[in-house]
């Protein structure tokens, strides 16, 4: 099993930067990919970004690409989301995701461990 702990969430203004990180922990070794999710009230979790965890291979959501970057710290089992510029249409709760799938995925679906979400804010 993976276990994911994601941290970095809160309130911001519009415009303003936030750093999201999640800590991944137990049989890491069978990870392919991470990636960030997010789900605001009444709408369906929409993927943000993926990352490979060996090597190199991004994706980003088209609401987000420009604005965040995805990044990762093998040493430290860790991946990170750095959002800037943000809008009050980014509020929502956050999800870090992991699969053992060999390609990137914007599907929830194909994502195989989850955190527990970290709100993120952002006011106008």
């Amino acid at each position: 099993q993976v276990q994911l702990v994601e941290s970095g969430g809160g309130m911001v203004q519009a415009g303003g930067s936030l750093r999201l990180s999640c800590a991944a922990s137990g049989r890491t070794g069978s990870i392919y990919h991470m990636a960030w999710f997010r789900q605001a009230p009444g709408k369906e979790r929409e993927f943000v970004a993926a990352i490979r965890w060996i090597g190199i291979n991004i994706l980003y959501g088209d609401s987000v690409k420009g604005r965040f970057t995805i990044s990762k710290d093998n040493a430290q089992n860790t991946v990170y989301l750095q959002m800037n510029s943000l809008k009050p249409e980014d509020t929502a709760v956050y999800y870090c995701a992991a699969t053992r799938g060999l390609s990137a995925s914007r599907g929830q679906y194909d994502y195989d461990y989850w955190g527990q979400g970290t709100q993120v804010t952002v006011s106008s």
